[in-house]
């Protein structure tokens, strides 16, 4: 599977996974990897079935978001509202979403139990580069 772009703006990346029988490894991402920017934190997410979390606008963070337990839906929409689209990743389809500055963002839990996400951001936690509005569809 190549890159898919999204209309919004933000970009699904294959990502490998490599079956073990004493368990499955997950392919996170490399300095060389599409869609790597810069390390500046990397944090955990946890949202449970039906929950949503967001809308949330970074103006000068990049994330890559992978989904490694459980199954969440990104809510993506372009800046300017002209385009939105779902994305669908998780346990039984492990790809990672790199989401560019300027791009609106939700994710909602949509697996039965535990729901995680990890994100490797290009900058470290700053609450006064992002914004923030109330969730609709």
């Amino acid at each position: 599977m190549d890159a898919l772009l999204l209309s919004c703006g933000a970009i699904v990346y294959p990502s490998k996974v490599i079956p073990h029988a004493k368990g499955n490894i997950l392919h996170g991402l490399k300095r060389s990897s599409q869609g790597y920017i810069d390390f500046g934190e990397a944090y955990f997410s946890m949202v449970s079935c039906g929950e949503v979390k967001g809308w949330k606008k970074h103006l000068r963070m990049s994330m890559n978001l992978l989904v490694p337990i459980g199954s969440i839906c990104f809510h993506l929409e372009a800046e300017d509202g002209s385009s939105a689209e779902k994305v669908v990743l998780g346990e039984n389809h492990y790809q990672r979403l790199f989401v560019p500055p300027g791009v609106w963002m939700a994710f909602e839990g949509v697996g039965q139990s535990t729901n995680l996400l990890l994100n490797i951001a290009s900058i470290e936690h700053d609450p006064t580069e992002s914004v923030t509005r109330e969730f609709s569809r």
